[in-house]
């Protein structure tokens, strides 16, 4: 090889390292969806509310949660987050927020508002990039000692630096101020950030709202940079059913993973790597299974060649096979669904359907509506979306989330509501929730749904149940209206009709035919017969 192309070559090859997750996202924040100072402000509090809900349902606290944001100057706000949950112990804390992709639920199938392992260590970094400041974090577990954590994330290792950790009084003035927020035990989460803080649809205000309306049993306080405290109250003390861990389904499953899972098996037959490994296998199933692929129930999983393992997942999922188990999911439940709407819409009317348990690509959901009409949401102008992912508002992408979708796809002028193009006119709120074990964001930043045929089908089957009961109660309320207003019409003509009549009849008395015709509109006027 020429001298010239070989010093090339090398010169190329040298410019080539290793790029950390955090490295990756540093570059890459809007990803996250840290796309601008108002958004991230938003950003930053829906992943440490997300998390303290997480925490308090895990060990069944009712939630209480306190947002306290200060403006440190025009494009730079204080946020601090603190919970009532359990706390974490000092060797969780550096970890949790100083390290990328770490988390106890990625690898687990159950319904949960994180996934990823990516949320609060994002912000933390997030705060570092933009102030230059690392997070403070105190945790206190009941009947053991505060703890503070300075710390910040070495985005080129993905690893934590420590620059603090002690122990601290908690009615020392080291400890967080305003006392009015402290709680015994939990978790307090301090950072300074790049933000705006502002009101309107894409607000922490609005974010709080909406995470109120899903989550009736926390109380949420906010105090906003001016002072100014709005509490958004509990008004159940009913906690969802806690989710269980699920294997996975053979449904689900693609064959690199299944590949993996063999590798990492200790199984010694395949009809037990089957059964030990996937929900729903029994024995009878893995016969099948390998009877199907045409391979000796009692042969080492570990042998199996790349072509062999293809063909025995594709046996896996042509067998007939029941359902993954559904006691993975929490759904919040009808009563809790209107409670929430009834708390903070205050609408005329309100119902809310929750559907069965379903499943896409092996992983199974449920599907959520609330629909709120009248009340104070005529002062609200038109028809409002409320989209819900495993109980978490979801504020951006509104266009390309399946949830709009769905809502476009109903014909919404059957149930007595008006309709522009493909969508509903009125004082209207839709609530869709999606509950899942793995729910199919379109992003990183878990702002929309992908749009799946299995899950628009079930929104919209909810959606028209729902649709049916709001549109008997308007149907119901115009006759109503209408009966109404023949009777004040009646009503009106009953003084120039009784003289008139008592003129014609000679001997009759006038207030007393007007007093006969008050009585037969009055019988004649039932609203129960409507």
């Amino acid at each position: 090889m020429p001298n010239g192309i070989e010093e090339e070559v090398e010169d190329t090859g040298g410019d080539h390292r290793e790029i950390s997750v955090a490295e990756f996202f540093e570059k890459n924040k809007h990803l996250l969806g840290f796309e601008n100072a108002q958004k991230s402000i938003i950003t930053v509090v829906k992943e440490a509310v997300d998390n303290s809900l997480d925490a308090c349902e895990e060990d069944e606290i009712l939630p209480e949660i306190h947002v306290l944001i200060d403006e440190i100057d025009d494009n730079k706000c204080r946020i601090e987050i603190r919970d009532n949950a359990i706390g974490l112990d000092r060797e969780t804390i550096p970890k949790v927020f100083g390290k990328l992709l770490y988390g106890s639920k990625f690898h687990k199938l159950q319904q949960s508002r994180g996934q990823q392992g990516i949320g609060i260590s994002a912000s933390a970094m997030y705060a570092q990039l933009t102030t230059g400041e690392p997070v403070t974090v105190y945790s206190k577990q009941e009947g053991e000692p505060c703890h503070k954590f300075v710390v910040s994330i070495d985005t080129e290792t993905n690893e934590p630096n420590i620059t603090k950790d002690e122990v601290v009084d908690s009615e020392s003035d080291e400890f967080p101020g305003d006392k009015d927020y402290y709680f015994d035990h939990g978790t307090s989460i301090e950072m300074d950030i790049e933000a705006q803080y502002t009101r309107g649809h894409h607000s922490v205000f609005n974010y709080l709202k909406h995470t109120a309306i899903m989550n009736p049993y926390a109380r949420v306080v906010l105090r906003e940079p001016d002072g100014n405290k709005v509490e958004f109250p509990r008004v159940s003390r009913e906690l969802p059913k806690k989710p269980k861990e699920i294997k996975p389904h053979p449904h689900g499953v693609e064959l690199g993973v299944m590949m993996r899972m063999i590798e990492n098996s200790s199984a010694r037959t395949i009809t037990s790597f089957l059964q030990n490994e996937f929900t729903r296998v029994g024995r009878t199933s893995a016969e099948e299974i390998c009877d199907e692929a045409d391979m000796d129930t009692g042969r080492r999983p570990n042998t199996l060649e790349k072509d062999e393992i293809e063909t025995l997942l594709k046996a896996a999922q042509n067998v007939k096979l029941q359902s993954p188990p559904t006691d993975c999911l929490s759904p919040i439940g009808e009563d809790l669904v209107l409670k929430g709407l009834k708390k903070e819409l205050n609408p005329e009317f309100s119902t809310a359907i929750t559907r069965k348990p379903t499943v896409y690509k092996g992983n199974p959901f449920q599907i959520e509506v609330g629909l709120a009409w009248g009340g104070d949401i005529e002062d609200e102008g038109s028809f409002e979306e409320l989209r819900f992912a495993n109980k978490v508002p979801l504020l951006y992408k509104k266009s390309s989330c399946v949830t709009t979708k769905a809502i476009e796809n109903v014909s919404w002028n059957r149930y007595n509501i008006s309709q522009t193009g493909d969508r509903p006119q009125g004082p209207l709120y839709i609530l869709v929730h999606i509950a899942s074990v793995w729910v199919p964001f379109t992003s990183e930043g878990k702002e929309a749904v992908a749009n799946y045929d299995p899950i628009r089908k079930e929104m919209k089957l909810a959606l028209q149940e729902a649709g049916r009961k709001l549109g008997r109660y308007i149907g119901r309320k115009e006759r109503m209206e209408i009966q109404e207003k023949k009777k004040r019409q009646l009503t009106s003509y009953a003084k120039e009709m009784g003289p008139a009549i008592a003129q014609l009849a000679s001997d009759g008395d006038a207030e007393e035919i007007e007093n006969q015709i008050q009585a037969m509109v009055e019988a004649d006027y039932n609203p129960e017969q409507l």
